[in-house]
């Protein structure tokens, strides 16, 4: 019986090492394709008590101490005053971990309880009311970046919910400006799976703290849109990894964006353009794209 449970804690603990291998390096590809640090950096890492951002703040502090560029994090809880928030648990999780940290008291809960009528959509108000506190915040305390604990699957989620509700091809970028052209927003958890950090927070055993005033709300369309395409990754595996590699490789000719092609004034040229008109694209042509360096994540890590 003790071989069997050594032989089942070594498999335990070689899948976590390799999850947390894969996780780390994630992280530091992404910020090092989109540059979303830079050495002086002082980054503000919006922390909401949920799995997503605990492990971005955990992972970022954990790429820090190895990366050869000097940054700063602060973490920032934004307390919107919800009943039953248990105001206690990210101060004492925070100063545990000796992160530098601030807690930010504002009721936006109360304005979204008056305003939004009871059974409607809580999520977009509430979003903007937050975010525009954090904006805020970051200025006060000089944050040169702040980043946010969005991953993989919210950006693929985030495509389809423009594209069926708002019909637009837009998604959520890894790194932009902000809507007030004061902050430089990142998102660090880009290229990592939703999946991969449910694991990674039941073994790091993070104080979950559940939103009690959208997390109810279980018929968003954008809970919808994510049990679609979790159905989807369990039935095609695979086709999710290539919807999120699809949004780094688009090709503008060939899709219906008048401002992004020049359509009107497109002339021939008697020159053969392999990028050019081939009707149907076949099998080898929907080859997915070869996986990228690492040379940028070794740099950034500094291993």
């Amino acid at each position: 019986m003790s071989a069997v449970l050594d032989k089942d804690e070594t498999k335990a603990a070689f899948e976590v090492n390799k999850l947390s291998k894969r996780l780390h390096r994630q992280v530091s590809q992404a910020i090092a394709d989109f540059n979303m640090i830079e050495d002086g950096d002082k980054v503000m890492v919006c922390v909401s008590g949920g799995k997503d951002s605990y492990a971005l703040l955990d992972i970022l502090t954990n790429l820090q101490q190895r990366s050869p560029m000097r940054f700063e994090l602060v973490a920032v809880n934004l307390d919107q005053k919800q009943p039953g928030f248990p105001d206690h648990v990210l101060p004492e999780y925070l100063a545990a971990r000796g992160v530098p940290f601030h807690i930010e008291n504002q009721d936006t809960y109360s304005i979204v309880k008056r305003l939004i009528p009871e059974g409607k959509t809580m999520c977009s108000l509430c979003s903007r009311l937050r975010r525009g506190i954090l904006y805020r915040v970051a200025g006060e305390l000089g944050a040169t970046k702040v980043a946010l604990g969005h991953h993989r699957d919210d950006m693929i989620q985030t495509l389809f919910m423009n594209m069926f509700f708002g019909s637009r091809m837009k998604g959520m970028p890894p790194k932009l400006v902000s809507d007030d052209g004061k902050n430089i927003v990142i998102r660090p958890l880009a290229y990592v799976a939703e999946t991969d950090l449910e694991r990674w927070a039941a073994h790091r055993e993070f104080p979950i703290i559940p939103c009690t005033l959208c997390g109810s709300q279980d018929k968003l369309q954008r809970v919808q849109i994510k049990e679609m395409l979790r159905d989807w990754d369990k039935r095609f595996p695979g086709r999710i990894d290539n919807l999120f590699t699809a949004m780094g490789n688009i090709t503008p000719s060939h899709m219906m964006d008048r401002n992004l092609y020049p359509f009107s004034t497109l002339k021939t040229t008697g020159v053969p353009d392999a990028g050019g008109d081939v009707a149907f694209d076949d099998e080898e042509i929907c080859a997915p794209p070869a996986v990228p360096g690492i040379e940028t994540v070794i740099k950034f890590q500094g291993s």
